[in-house]
C-alpha cells in the first residue's frame, strides 16, 4: 500500500494560487472572491489583496465593531 501524501496547503502556496487565478476560495473567510482592476475583494467580509506591484502588502481585514 502506498503512503497518504497531505493534502494541506501552506499560506503561501494559497496566496500564489488565489494571485494568479486558481483559487476564488477567501482566505479569510472561505467564500467567492471578485477579481477587478488589480485587487481582489471579498464581498462577504470586506477583505482585499491588491496584485501587481502592490502584492507584498499584507492581506487588508476589516477590524469588527
Amino acid at each position: 500500500m502506498s503512503a497518504v501524501a497531505p493534502l494541506h496547503r501552506t499560506l503561501e502556496q494559497e496566496l500564489q494560487a488565489l494571485l494568479r487565478g486558481a483559487s476564488l476560495e477567501c482566505l479569510v473567510c472561505g467564500e467567492f472572491v471578485l477579481h477587478a482592476g488589480g485587487m481582489i475583494n471579498c464581498p462577504e467580509c470586506s477583505s482585499s489583496l491588491r496584485t501587481g506591484a502592490g502584492a507584498a502588502e499584507p492581506l487588508a481585514v476589516p477590524h469588527s465593531g
